[in-house]
């Protein structure tokens, strides 16, 4: 018998949050119906009547992990430019065991995306998003002079998300080579690499200005 309706959203909430821990427990080669019903501990009956296939079970959890990726705490946005833009990569590198099994759920879903053109084309979604959200800080940075004048917002964020999470890969498969200290200065040398070559002295060391003193003031240093 399917759940009353009244029963049905505190039920779907608690169906979620054991999705949820199956995917961070066995990653989304482990989630399945049967998984999370034995979870908790209900009938695998039961459980087809909010996600009648894996398929639909497997678009939930995808639902899920991007609301938990958006609603997790992020760093404040300290100046217009490069700084911001340095803040919200951050947030995206895998500097904590939070933020490392987040990325380790997300890396594990690319197999299933390649293989479902629906899931794809939301992937390719979420990476659109991703460069919009940077794009206005990218295009501050060339108003402020940090870029060179000729710099392309668009290919640029692009080119971010790339390096970004090119390193996230890195740093999962290998998280002793790639520590968050490296991680860091990795980031700050590609972000310097991106700035006009009269903006990377005055004061900034090697990165543009406003880097060095977000980084500074994370460390605690003078």
């Amino acid at each position: 018998m399917p759940p009353a309706p009244g029963d049905r959203a505190a039920r779907r909430e608690d169906v979620s949050e054991t999705v949820f821990q199956v995917l961070a427990d066995k990653g989304f080669g482990g989630l399945t119906l049967r998984a999370v019903a034995a979870a908790m501990g209900v009938s695998t009956g039961m459980l087809m009547h909010y996600f009648p296939t894996k398929r639909a079970l497997i678009t939930h959890a995808l639902e899920l992990l991007e609301k938990r990726t958006a609603e997790r705490p992020r760093r404040a946005r300290p100046t217009a430019g490069l700084a911001t833009v340095r803040a919200m990569l951050l947030d995206i590198l895998p500097l904590t065991p939070g933020d490392t099994a987040r990325n380790r759920i997300w890396v594990g879903s690319w197999d299933l995306s390649l293989a479902d053109d629906d899931l794809a084309a939301e992937q390719a979604g979420r990476y659109t998003r991703l460069r919009s959200t940077l794009l206005p800080h990218l295009e501050a940075a060339r108003e402020l002079g940090e870029l060179p004048g000729d710099t392309d917002p668009e290919q640029l964020a692009a080119t971010v998300v790339a390096f970004t999470h090119g390193l996230v890969v890195q740093a999962l498969f290998d998280p002793a080579r790639f520590p968050e200290a490296t991680q860091t200065a990795m980031l700050d040398d590609f972000l310097a690499s991106t700035a006009r070559p009269d903006r990377l002295h005055g004061g900034s060391g090697s990165h543009p200005p406003g880097l060095r003193d977000v980084r500074t003031t994370e460390h605690g240093q003078n």
